[in-house]
């Protein structure tokens, strides 16, 4: 069976539900996507823990060289790597416990969409997470 993405009702309600999210590949560059989006996401209220072992802190956040170095629980993973380095991390995230794997705009991998969904988690694919955000909870991040 084909890969389907969630409904937009499904997506409004999972990051609604949503308060912590760890972003795989993660750049420290203010230029790049991956900074630009978190920021974004940061500012709507969402807690952000970078994955990036290259890096100290980005956008003021302790970064973890991987999502099993996180102290805390995560909702989302949102990932910004290349597709065929995806399904270690939908590993990760199933063993972390996570509760969405996010792959980027672009990003689509179906062993790693595999691999969450037989771990319970919710999978979305090619979808930008600050364009869904913006479009589905456009006043904000409201947290309860």
């Amino acid at each position: 069976m084909a890969f389907e993405n969630p409904s937009r009702d499904r997506i409004k309600e999972l990051l609604q539900e949503s308060n912590v999210i760890a972003v795989v590949g993660l750049s420290e560059k203010p230029d790049r996507v991956s900074y630009m989006v978190s920021e974004a996401m940061k500012a709507k209220g969402y807690r952000i823990i970078p994955i990036n072992p290259n890096a100290e802190t980005i956008l003021g956040e302790k970064s973890y060289p991987s999502l099993r170095d996180i102290p805390e629980k995560v909702d989302i993973v949102n990932v910004f790597r290349r597709p065929e380095h995806t399904p270690p991390v939908a590993e990760e995230a199933v063993a972390i416990g996570a509760k969405t794997l996010w792959l980027q705009l672009g990003i689509a991998n179906d062993e790693a969409a595999r691999i969450a969904a037989e771990g319970g988690l919710n999978v979305i694919m090619d979808r930008c997470i600050k364009v869904e955000d913006s479009i589905l909870l456009p006043q904000g991040k409201a947290n309860g």
